[in-house]
């Protein structure tokens, strides 16, 4: 009984932590997750293969409430592996994504199926009891699952719009060496910017999403104390939209083809990684 699915990343449009409402863009990175069913009740191992130092509890909370649902929890174990091109703790969604993964392959281990949005709840909510979410980053799960703009309610679990940019756009992503996890930033401080952040939010559910994200993510960014020149930089460089993407430290900025050389170009001088990347436009699935 071995199951493996794929999840792909996602960046932020609104960072829904100040008030629970949130959008995000789906981006061609991914996560796999390969999941074997033991015979082994209650014992649920897991290995990130690509940052083996990492916590596996997210792991563990996935598999069980999937076991759980199917009342499959007495009978049944897992060792479960996850491989990815998402780096760790920079606000690039990677649990939100190997949650996702990891239910599609566990829901296939055991040969079970069940609704995209369970699916993607069951990954909430297993976020939230592992502690790597505020809100439970719905709106990211979403983008996550199935590509393109998603904008969401986080606190109702409500998908209240989805768009289908038709650009063909890249994607660069500015990716500092330093790691921040997200139940250690500042909640209080993003939470002054709750209101800001409403108004951003009915921008985008009106088609300006563009726009939104390079004001969300300088909003953010000043909030948090990170550098928002990083962003401007992209946008001076022909960048149509640049932000912090998530609580950070990685920004993301949207980009024309004939402009990513220069956008690269303006971000080296920062250091760290450049990962170039486009809009997914296809939805998590077993593999």
């Amino acid at each position: 009984m071995i199951g493996r699915a794929v999840a792909y990343g996602a960046v932020t449009i609104i960072n829904a932590i100040s008030c629970g409402l949130g959008a995000a863009l789906g981006v061609d990175l991914k996560t796999e997750a390969t999941v074997k069913i033991t015979s082994e009740p209650g014992r649920i191992e897991g290995r990130i293969l690509s940052d083996p130092s990492e916590s596996t509890i997210l792991i563990e909370k996935v598999v069980r409430y999937i076991l759980k649902r199917f009342n499959l929890e007495d009978q049944y174990g897992a060792y479960v592996e996850t491989r990815s091109n998402i780096p760790i703790a920079r606000g690039l969604k990677s649990s939100s994504v190997a949650a996702n993964a990891i239910a599609l392959a566990t829901l296939s281990a055991i040969g079970e199926e069940i609704d995209d949005l369970a699916v993607i709840n069951i990954g909430v909510d297993a976020s939230i009891e592992a502690g790597v979410t505020v809100t439970g980053a719905f709106d990211d799960a979403c983008a996550s699952y199935f590509g393109n703009i998603v904008i969401t309610d986080n606190y109702e679990r409500k998908i209240l719009g989805r768009f289908y940019p038709e650009e063909d756009y890249a994607v660069l992503i500015w990716v500092p060496l330093e790691k921040v996890y997200t139940s250690k930033s500042d909640i209080g401080r993003m939470r002054l910017i709750s209101g800001e952040v409403k108004a951003l939010h009915k921008m985008v559910l009106l088609g300006d999403y563009w726009r939104a994200m390079t004001i969300n993510g300088i909003l953010y960014s000043v909030v948090l104390g990170y550098n928002p020149n990083i962003a401007v930089d992209a946008l001076a460089a022909g960048a149509i939209a640049a932000g912090l993407s998530g609580k950070g430290p990685a920004v993301a900025a949207v980009v024309p083809r004939d402009k990513i050389s220069d956008v690269h170009a303006v971000w080296e001088k920062y250091g760290g990684e450049i990962i170039k990347t486009k809009i997914n436009r296809e939805k998590a699935h077993v593999l």
